[in-house]
């Protein structure tokens, strides 16, 4: 199968979801500066997620991009990523709501450890799907990027039961990692 499909797809997707993240931004009751400042919280998280939904969106095209044909597998896999991404407006609003709260950090630390597993998961069955010459096997290499990112998540879950502001900088340092789009596939392109 083609990818152009799934490509068209996951990106209807991904702008659901991020219309689904925006329309859970209220308004403040009051039309002055002071009334925003209660809404600094949810604004970050909404910037941090959006930003990670970018970073996804980017990266997944890049991957499809350099797949040259799918198969029933890939598809799962990429359902499973959309599946951990769709979480991130729920995830979104409840940490905003309550970003000083462990659990509501942790569990958002998990989407994104969930949705990253998930992305490894799609890029390992697109790799098993093809050749040895297929040139996303070269670009990827051992994917130390990848993996750190993993880690970081898994760390920034842990801190967030200790220090919510560490979480949020594990959480927050991943994305700038990433915020570059993948250059190994843009050269093996």
């Amino acid at each position: 199968m083609k990818t152009n499909r799934l490509e068209a797809f996951s990106d209807g997707v991904l702008a659901i979801i991020i219309t689904i993240m925006v329309l859970e931004l209220k308004v403040p009751e009051e039309a002055t500066l002071e009334a925003l400042i209660p809404k600094i919280p949810v604004f970050v998280s909404y910037i941090i997620s959006f930003l990670y939904l970018g970073i996804y969106w980017n990266n997944h095209h890049h991957l499809f991009m350099i797949t040259e044909k799918v198969n029933g597998k890939t598809l799962w896999a990429n359902l499973h990523l959309l599946f951990w991404l769709s979480l991130i407006p729920f995830v979104t609003s409840w940490v905003g709501e309550h970003y000083i709260t462990k659990v509501p950090l942790a569990f958002y630390g998990f989407v994104l450890l969930m949705s990253g597993i998930a992305y490894f998961i799609l890029q390992a069955t697109i790799i098993k799907h093809h050749d040895e010459d297929f040139a996303l096997r070269k670009a990827i290499g051992k994917n130390l990027k990848g993996k750190l990112s993993l880690i970081i998540y898994a760390l920034g879950i842990l801190l967030s039961f200790v220090n919510h502001w560490l979480a949020i900088a594990c959480y927050f340092f991943v994305a700038v990692m990433w915020i570059i789009p993948d250059k190994r596939i843009e050269k093996k392109y």
